[in-house]
């Protein structure tokens, strides 16, 4: 077994990134911008491209700041979009402080609401981009507009809560194809140089065959309370939406399908089926759907196995790792909030003490690697389409999910066949409709009980 880590509660709370972005952003933009022209090749005038950002959170304004720095520059923030004004207007201002005047967002190129995004994504001319750091139950509605429109789209994880949204976001990544547009999707480990090292060393034989694949997420939790008795329910659900498998298709789905999607890279393979078992703790009085602790074994066509073990309980063991093993030896992919710590050991002994061989320091994190590629791409007009990929990797994420929460072995093509959803309307929502899910007596929300669940 790895190295025991200490605790990385903050990662549950997605507070990482930003830190990350605040740290090294600058820095990063700095060394880049040195070392690559900018071609004139984009149709604008003024060379700009101009931004539309759907979802102000963290994540969304992360995927701003990362446009900002990367060196396909010159871009610029045009329009907003959210659920909600105030998400809008503290980042807005947040934005505006640090970027100064390539935040030009006056109030008439801000929009509010459930078609908010179609009206900022309409102030954009083709080339530009959307991008999509929102709910993820509207991902691929969002998308569908996009291509439509003949924008370019960054999409943040996840990408879907269930198999018809996949199939969706597949078709969704096809159409992009035809009308060349390129879509980035926010799995940005993948665009780790470290991690690229080492998967080459890993495809030259540097580990022999790989014959398991061990990732862990574990760490504090959250617990949702009541709704107050004035909150409309359906927004209410929306601005907790990690609570709720409809808006986000569950906090494993939100906080693991990284390190799943690292599984698969390193693997090489996608999964034929997934089982897994899970649960709450007894304290646990959240009203929320989801479950306290997650173990899957992903098995693939080969035979060999994958785990992905996730528990968010306060006062555990806390680990946030992912470790390979090969029939020569093993190794070090993914360190604590997905640090490149990539390292290759003379046995199976996975240790600092044990390297025989260790990536190189990377000159920016793998948040701003994603961005500097996906704009190279756009001035260049260079092939870049991430979302069938980022569509097999969700839909790994679900079989794992639906595993646990149904005790059920589930297969590949059962999940891809599956015609479940939570919520059929997605798109005819608005502020007036039900909710997709009802509270009981108590005001508590259904929690998935195996053996009579169904999620596929």
């Amino acid at each position: 077994m790895g190295p025991g880590q200490r605790s990385q509660e903050a990662g549950a709370k997605e507070g990482s990134r930003r830190e990350f972005l605040r740290a090294s952003g600058a820095a990063a933009a700095g060394s880049a911008l040195a070392a690559m022209a900018i071609p004139p090749v984009y149709a604008a005038e003024d060379n700009t491209i101009r931004l539309a950002l759907i979802g102000c959170g963290g994540r969304g304004s992360g995927a701003v700041a990362n446009a900002m720095n990367a060196p396909g520059g010159p871009v610029k923030l045009w329009a907003m979009a959210d659920l909600f004004e105030h998400r809008l207007k503290g980042a807005c201002d947040h934005l505006g402080r640090r970027f100064g005047k390539r935040v030009e967002v006056p109030p008439e190129r801000r929009f509010v609401g459930f078609d908010a995004y179609k009206k900022a994504i309409d102030c954009l001319r083709p080339g530009d981009i959307a991008i999509d750091g929102g709910y993820t139950a509207w991902r691929v509605v969002h998308l569908d507009y996009a291509v439509k429109k003949g924008v370019h789209f960054f999409m943040e994880k996840p990408f879907a809560v269930d198999p018809p949204a996949v199939r969706r976001l597949i078709k969704a990544g096809e159409a992009a194809e035809k009308k060349n547009l390129k879509i980035g999707a926010g799995l940005m480990c993948r665009h780790s140089k470290a991690r690229q090292e080492m998967i080459k060393r890993i495809r030259d034989g540097a580990m022999g065959q790989i014959i398991y694949i061990r990732a862990y997420r574990m760490h504090g939790g959250r617990r949702l309370g009541r709704r107050p008795a004035n909150a409309n329910e359906l927004m209410w659900q929306i601005s907790h939406r990690t609570s709720f498998l409809w808006a986000s298709g569950s906090l494993f789905d939100e906080l693991n399908i990284h390190q799943i999607d690292e599984i698969c890279w390193l693997k090489d393979a996608w999964p034929v089926s997934a089982h897994g078992v899970g649960g709450r703790a007894p304290n646990n009085n959240s009203v929320g759907q989801n479950l306290d602790t997650y173990s899957v074994e992903y098995a693939f066509a080969d035979g060999t196995r994958a785990t992905m073990v996730a528990r968010y309980i306060p006062g555990c063991y806390n680990e946030f790792n992912t470790y390979v093993h090969g029939s020569k030896c093993g190794g070090h992919f993914s360190g604590p909030v997905h640090a490149s710590n990539c390292y290759i050991c003379k046995d199976q002994r996975i240790s600092r003490d044990n390297v025989d061989w260790r990536a190189g320091r990377e000159p920016y994190g793998p948040h701003q690697a994603e961005w500097n590629v996906l704009l190279e791409a756009i001035r260049n007009d260079k092939p870049h389409n991430e979302t069938k990929r980022a569509a097999y990797s969700e839909l790994t994420s679900i079989m794992g999910r639906a595993a646990v929460h149904m005790g059920k072995i589930i297969t590949w093509d059962q999940a891809m066949a599956s015609n479940f959803q939570f919520c059929a309307n997605i798109d005819a929502l608005d502020e007036k409709s039900p909710a997709p899910v009802k509270a009981d007596a108590e005001g508590r929300y259904p929690v998935p009980i195996p053996g009579r669940w169904r999620e596929i």
